[in-house]
């Protein structure tokens, strides 16, 4: 028998850095479940030769098993540069906490060909990730959504320990199970809780025995009450009257510490005095009116602002520095600087402007009066650039000497000038004075006059005119040692959308001064500075509270979180989480800010931020609330991956994505600080509130008075009442009653606690009126909960309209249970709870069982009606579920089980069918009956495989659109299904795919498993079977593809299976004209199927990199064998088409080729075998007749591989001139007659080899005019004859390697018979070619070299660069700079100068590369077109019809070619590590843009072009072989590199 025992599969959460080192995830917010054991992985995912792996490490101050947590302790992670592979970091995550991380590296510098200076090393920003804390209640787990957290004021809950556990007995009885405890310590004088006289000592009135009860209350509450402990913890102020303040005044804001209050403190005194003396000034004393708001307004300015002179704080006093200035300027003692030279020429407000910049000092703060001062020795050197030297031992005859009577000149232009500068000083003040009195006014106008506020009544000692923003100490023993200014202490407060990352009370904040702060009289504001040094009785006695909190409480709600400096929070933080790392930690933030919340939320680990339901004024907004905090839609897409290819029961691995996480919520459906619904709606609205807050997937939370129905919000600072709930004097039972909500409320609670301890965490809200229903549901056992709760609103009276009947498609459903409440909400009942001055009392209330709710099935679906009578304030809960899902294991495990398996035996041409096959594959295998699927609402997939389906719902998965058209069709029906196994099961019919009946069969099971679950749930159950067949598929891929793909880095795998997506059967394409044989395309759909599939340059381009670079070697030999069997006039054809009708007209295709069996020969094991292969030959051997395939000549003789590039060789040695078979329009119908004519011969000079003529374009730049409307027909676009230096650089790779095969005695011919009958071996031609090369290609940086190389000075467009062509038939067509020479640089390094060949590369760089591809042609040249468009019929000669196809558009092939050269010559400089570790990074930077391209195509390839800049073409082919194998043959030279 099997185990049961089977390894547990590592978690591992995917972390992938991008090229900067920023995390590259959706929304920038890594939040991470608990700790688990065993531990699961972080995986830190680099690219190994990213900008950060240039000397770089990767730091993280996760501790590992056994360390304490120290936030500046960083681990060192080498980044060990691999440009073939992904780096991967795992670190193992133990701790719960707020965790950061950052790189360190030395930038890449901009590629230059000459020696660069170092770059200096730097570091990123620092990321952060949070880790949710481990919770436990009596050794059950409770995650953070599953908490039900019950607020109390502390002072309230009454004796200890009679009272408390009366209470929190009823609490835990109501299915809570976390306290809130405002604060239990010591309160200052005004009794606030918030207020604290000493934070080290709990309340004695509460806890006579101290610490020593309050560890008995927390012990009692967990283990009796199953109440976890949740406490504030107040760090932003103390009480005004705490002790330790007068010891220690400096913990504070005063005028020593914070000198630039001194202004803000005189006007608070002189306001205060101005309130004490409004008698004395015949203004009201009592406000009753605006008109007498106005009236006091209307004084403050003459009897208060303009005695105080705050101007004097502003500005500069000229009457002091004027005579100062003009004093040090007579004495000659001047601040030497040149910035005064010419300034007798300026104009005033330059010189005012010198001033500000260099003399002014005391600008940023109000130290005191007139702190604002110049400097007189600066501003004496103005005064001697404009009026000499002011000394009188200079002479009279002294140019530079004043004039008679110069010191008054002098004294009257600084005073000039500083009353200038005084100018924007005077308006700074006027425009805070302005605030000043607005912010007084309005202040003034809540206090007294309005109806939301406390109308304090009148203007007297007990109610002044403003609240004072000053704590004035006391003069006692303790404070009359301090500095007087010491003992005037600001207090704190809140602003109105102030900068949470400012300090209110610093020295760039004027919100004290201009009265911004809604102020806490009865709190100090505590002063932290920068680090613990600048105040450290502060730091530790703070630290100690801390510690102290932390000892009892499992959680902290961070009191005014928005307030508290970051790094002070997390210093706390940090001490905290060393007493008890598993803290839950909630905050209130206030920033008005998301992105500043998660900063907050980030570098704090912030378990979640508190959000009231109260805050809603509507059923709407209701609505909105509860689906902002109600988790994931019901039927979302999984985006989490199994390493195994698809079963979750076997997998090693399972990789989750990290998703985009909203910031975390604890919604509280009532907190301390808001009105009751009894106030702010209905009473009524309790109950239904209550039950759309508990079915949100997050942390819940409620507060003493709620569930008892209290008639307004308690006073937290005055209320003298003492809690009184019936739910703490009796058992709680579920069901009706009166007194509350508290029986309804613990079935709420436990559902809501169990669906968060389960995974219950995908929703559906609708809102419908005054009706809301919630349907929260587990993502794996489809069981869940329904809820309909009828909101009650102010004049919804018994309700308005009914709710429409509810389908739930698929699913049955069980009444729980239905209940209304009634609360008596009379003046009666009001005043009657109001008049108990003993105890805080509910009004009086009932909840009541409702009935004659319907539930009946149809059609597989149940519907719920509701009864007429269903007033506001009801709700009705029911239990749900699927059962379709009813298996004994679920459908997520099912339908990723058994995927490796089934496409175990799958071939890679199988898997080009799975995966692939685009439109024209696709009929031509269906023999014309079958295309790919076309969606309603979206169009057709790409591909009629998996890729197709995969493209459209990666980004749908990704996002979760739901309501993309794919989505919907998936609900509307099974079609979608029956196409994919339909399309399988038919060709699993032929005997070529046989494998591909398990595939079929795999598909078939699970997506009949899919068609009976609800409609609702098909997009997910499909788009999770989609992704596990084509992982499957893709890891088949990868394990029949070799070492340098299964070991590399995503990008290469991604470029590895375009080989797949290219090579497949075609009935209209085959390599054999007698047979199927898999051939590849050059590109998907343009170039896939019939004469356009298999062309012979396009083949020989892409082949090393798709097939010897993957491995596919019997792949390549194929092709290899089928293109040499046509060999025909010393040439294979352009286009093959099945052998059959092969055409002739490439130049190039032949050099390719060459280069190609050369690769071959030394990339596969024993490749050289290969040249003595036969081939049957499709004509006879150097005959140039022509016959059909079928004619009894054709595969008549044998010839082998070195024979026929041996013929090949010769016959262009001899020199080539025929005329294309079928010429004419059948064959061609844009070519001229002379186009059709092929002229080949070999310069024996030089040894190059020139060719082609206007009329034709033999190379891979081969398109040709087409429009009559432009006169262009006919006229290639780039004829390129004469001697492509592509051509050349193949030919001289050729020469090179037959030459050293014939040496060796592996090649039998030693060389060639020229045009004349003599014989040239092979090691002199290329000798010759060696010779002549740059000679005939190079156009000098300088040009007074051209008389060393073949140059036409008066032509050249560009210097330092090699030719394009030599000796065409246009002369300037000669000197385009074009991206061909790279090809030759590759194949033929040895024919370049090394430092001549970089600058040539560094002109690409700058020049031609694009994000892609390289453009074709020079922006500077006249005849640069980048777009093109085939479709435009114009008049333009250059573009229409495209015939500027390649003039400027970018191609992405040359790509390869052109960073292979790039690679191999900056290597060649290279000699140390790190200089060949930049190497490879050169290269990484330039790939960005082609990974991304591969990445977002949904073509899973490289397209065949762009326009200008990498904009899209639409007449590019998506996706195109050779623009994947180029740069597949990059990696496989690189890795080849690396090993050197």
């Amino acid at each position: 028998m099997g185990s049961n025992n089977l390894p547990q599969a590592q978690e591992v959460y995917h972390l992938p850095l991008d090229d900067a080192g920023h995390p590259d995830v959706p929304g920038g917010y890594i939040y991470l479940p608990p700790p688990t054991d065993p531990a699961y992985i972080v995986r830190f995912a680099i690219e190994g030769t990213s900008s950060v792996c240039r000397e770089g490490s990767l730091w993280v101050n996760v501790p590992r098993q056994g360390e304490k947590f120290n936030r500046h302790a960083f681990h060192e992670y080498k980044l060990h540069p691999d440009f073939n592979r992904t780096l991967c970091i795992d670190l193992p995550i133990h701790y719960a906490g707020a965790f950061a991380f950052y790189t360190t590296y030395v930038p890449l510098p901009d590629f230059s060909s000459a020696t660069a200076s170092a770059p200096t090393p730097t570091k990123t920003e620092t990321f952060y990730f949070d880790v949710s804390p481990k919770l436990t209640v009596n050794g059950a787990m409770l995650p953070i959504n599953s908490l039900s957290i019950f607020s109390v004021i502390s002072k309230l809950m009454g004796e200890y320990p009679k009272d408390w556990e009366r209470h929190l007995r009823g609490i835990g009885q109501r299915g809570y199970n976390m306290v809130h405890f405002t604060p239990l310590m010591e309160r200052g004088s005004s009794n606030s809780p918030y207020s604290l006289y000493d934070q080290l000592n709990f309340d004695p009135a509460c806890f006579p025995n101290g610490e020593e009860d309050v560890a008995a209350m927390i012990k009692s509450a967990e283990k009796t009450h199953g109440l976890l402990g949740l406490t504030d913890v107040v760090w932003n102020h103390t009480a005004n009257n705490s002790r330790w303040l007068e010891e220690h005044p400096e913990a504070g804001y005063n005028l020593e510490t914070a000198p630039w209050l001194e202004v803000a403190l005189e006007l608070d005194n002189a306001l205060l005095q101005y309130g004490t003396d409004l008698a004395k000034y015949g203004l009201p004393t009592e406000l009753k009116s605006a008109n007498d708001l106005q009236k006091v307004m209307d004084g403050m300015k003459s009897h208060c602002l303009d005695l105080v002179n705050i101007w004097e704080y502003y500005v500069v006093k000229v009457t002091r520095d004027a005579p100062a200035a003009v004093e040090a300027w007579m004495s000659g003692i001047t601040s030497a600087d040149s910035q005064v030279d010419g300034a007798k020429e300026w104009s005033l407000s330059q010189k005012v402007d010198y001033l500000r910049s260099n003399a002014l000092t005391g600008a940023h703060e109000f130290a005191g009066r007139f702190d604002r001062k110049i400097d007189p020795y600066i501003a004496a050197a103005l005064l001697t650039s404009v009026y000499g030297h002011g000394c009188p031992a200079h002479s009279p005859g002294d140019e530079q000497s004043p004039a008679p009577g110069g010191q008054e000149i002098a004294l009257a232009a600084m005073t000039q000038w500083l009353n200038a500068l005084n100018v924007p000083f005077y308006q700074e003040y006027d425009a805070d004075v302005a605030v000043i009195k607005q912010q007084v006014m309005d202040r003034v106008r809540y206090l007294r006059l309005d109806d939301d506020g406390p109308k304090l009544g009148p203007i007297n000692k007990e109610h002044a005119l403003i609240e004072s923003y000053f704590t004035r100490l006391p003069l006692n023993e303790r404070t009359k040692k301090h500095n007087p200014k010491a003992l005037f202490l600001a207090n704190n407060g809140w602003v109105w959308a102030a900068d949470a990352m400012r300090d209110n009370a610093g020295s760039s904040s004027r919100t004290y001064l201009r009265r911004q702060v809604i102020v806490w009289g009865d709190c100090v504001k505590l002063r932290y500075g920068k680090k613990p040094e600048d105040n450290p009785y502060l730091w530790d006695f703070m630290t100690r509270y801390t510690r102290l909190m932390a000892k009892y409480f499992a959680g902290f709600r961070i009191d005014n979180c928005h307030s508290t400096p970051l790094h002070v929070a997390e210093y706390l933080l940090d001490q905290a989480r060393d007493v008890r790392p598993d803290l839950a930690v909630f905050a209130e933030l206030f920033t008005g800010d998301e992105k500043m919340d998660y900063v907050f939320v980030k570098r704090l680990g912030l378990s979640a931020l508190i959000r009231e339901a109260m805050q809603a004024w509507s059923t709407q907004e209701v609505s909105r609330l509860v689906h902002m905090h109600s988790g994931r839609p019901i039927g979302s897409f999984e985006i989490d991956k199994v390493s195994t290819g698809g079963s979750l029961s076997q997998a090693t691995e399972i990789i989750h994505n990290i998703r985009d996480s909203p910031v975390h919520a604890l919604f509280m459906d009532c907190t301390h600080d808001n009105e009751v619904p009894a106030q702010k709606r209905d009473a009524r609205d309790t109950l239904p509130n209550a039950a759309l807050v508990n079915m949100c997937a997050c942390a819940t939370g409620s507060v003493m008075g709620y569930d008892e129905i209290y008639p307004k919000l308690i006073d937290l600072v005055s209320e003298p009442r003492l809690y009184q709930s019936s739910f703490s004097d009796h058992e709680v039972k579920v069901g009706a009653g009166r007194g509350g909500i508290g029986r309804i409320k613990k079935l709420l609670n436990q559902i809501h606690t169990y669906m968060g301890r389960h995974g219950y965490d995908e929703t559906f809200i609708h809102h419908e009126g005054e009706y809301i229903t919630v349907h929260r549901m587990h993502p794996n056992t489809r069981k869940g909960y329904f809820t309909v709760a009828h909101t009650a609103f102010p004049g919804y009276g018994e309700g308005h309209g009914t709710l429409s009947p509810v389908h739930l498609d698929g699913t049955k459903a069980k009444l729980i249970g239905s209940w209304k409440l009634d609360v008596d909400v009379s003046n009666y009942a009001r005043r009657a709870v109001a008049d108990d001055k003993e105890f805080l009392r509910g009004l009086p209330s009932s909840v009541s069982d409702l009935s004659g709710i319907a539930i009946q099935l149809k059609d597989d679906a149940t519907v719920i009606s509701m009864p007429s009578y269903f007033p506001p304030g009801s709700i009705a809960i029911f239990e749900t579920w699927i059962p379709t899902m009813e298996r004994s294991d679920s459908l997520d495990q099912y339908v990723t089980d058994g995927a490796s398996q089934a496409f175990g035996d799958c071939s890679l041409v199988d898997l080009n069918f799975i995966m692939y096959r685009s439109e024209p594959e696709e009929r031509d295998g269906s023999n014309g009956k079958d295309g790919v699927y076309n969606i309603p609402g979206h169009g057709q997939l790409v591909y009629a495989g998996l890729q197709g389906w995969w493209s459209c719902l990666r980004d749908v998965i990704r996002h979760n659109k739901l309501g993309h058209p794919i989505s919907n069709h998936l609900r509307e029906g099974p079609w979608a299904m029956d196409y994919v196994v339909g399309r399988l099961d038919r060709m699993a019919k032929n005997k070529q795919y046989s494998s591909l009946v398990k595939p079929a069969a795999w598909l078939r099971s699970r997506f009949d498993a899919i068609k009976t679950v609800p409609s609702f749930l098909r997009p997910r159950y499909f788009a999770l079977t989609v992704q596990v067949a084509y992982d499957a598929a893709w890891a088949r891929g990868m394990d029949l593809l070799n070492d340098n793909v299964q070991n590399a880095q995503g990008f290469v795998q991604d470029l590895a299976m375009v080989s797949v997506q290219m090579t497949g059967y075609m009935h209209s394409a085959s390599l054999n004209p007698f047979g199927p044989v898999p051939s590849m395309a050059a590109g998907l759909p343009h170039f896939s199927s019939s004469w356009a599939r298999c062309w012979g340059r396009d083949i020989f381009i892409s082949l090393r990199g798709l097939y010897l670079a993957t491995g596919r070697y019997s792949d390549a030999h194929n092709h290899i064998m089928t293109f040499a069997s046509v060999l025909k006039h010393g040439m294979i054809p352009n286009l093959l088409s099945d052998g059959k009708l092969p055409r002739y007209n490439s130049r190039d295709s032949i050099w390719f080729f060459h280069q190609m069996v050369q690769d071959y020969t030394k990339m596969v094991p024993n490749g050289l075998d290969l040249l003595q292969e036969t081939v049957d030959r499709r004509f006879l051997p150097y005959d140039d007749t022509y016959f059909e395939f079928d004619d009894p000549r054709a595969y008549s003789q044998k010839s082998t591989i070195e024979e026929i590039i041996q013929e090949s060789l010769q016959r262009h040695a001899s020199g080539l001139s025929f005329r294309e078979a079928n010429a004419g329009p059948n064959l061609d119908m844009q070519m001229k007659d002379d186009g059709f004519d092929i002229e080949i011969h070999v310069d024996w000079e030089t040894g190059i080899i020139f060719g082609g003529n206007q009329s034709n374009c033999g190379t891979w730049m081969d398109k040709m005019g087409e429009s009559d409307k432009a006169g262009s027909k006919g006229v290639p676009g780039t004829p390129r004859d004469g001697a492509p230096v592509e051509i050349t650089g193949l030919l001289a790779s050729t020469l090179a390697w037959v030459a050293d095969l014939h040496d060796q005695g592996l090649y039998q011919f030693s060389g060639v018979t020229k045009d004349d009958g003599q014989h040239i071996s092979f090691k002199e031609w290329a000798a010759l070619l060696h010779s002549n090369f740059e000679r005939c290609y190079y156009v000098p940086v300088d040009a007074s070299q051209d008389r060393f190389y073949d140059v036409n000075s008066h032509i050249v467009n560009r210097r330092g660069i090699y030719k394009d062509l030599y000796r065409s038939g246009k002369e300037y067509e000669d000197y385009q700079l074009r991206p061909n020479f790279p090809i030759a640089m590759t194949v033929a390094p040895h024919l370049f100068t090394p430092e001549k060949a970089l600058n040539a590369l560094e002109q690409a760089d700058k020049h031609l590369r694009g994000p892609t591809g390289m453009a074709t042609l020079d922006p500077s040249d006249l005849n640069y077109r980048p777009y093109y468009i085939n479709s435009e019929d114009s008049t333009d000669f250059s573009t229409s019809k495209g015939r500027n196809y390649h003039q400027g558009p970018e191609w992405i092939w040359p790509t390869g070619f052109f960073l292979r050269a790039f690679l191999k010559f900056d290597l060649m400089r290279k000699s140390t590590k790190a200089e060949r570790t930049e190497a490879f990074q050169q290269i990484t930077r330039r790939l960005e843009g082609c990974k991304v391209a591969i990445r977002d195509s949904p073509w899973a390839g490289l397209a065949e072009l762009t326009q200008k800049n990498g904009e899209f073409c639409g007449d590019s082919s998506p996706t195109q072989a050779w623009s994947a194998g180029t740069l597949l043959d990059l990696f496989y030279d690189a890795k080849e590199f690396a090993n050197q």
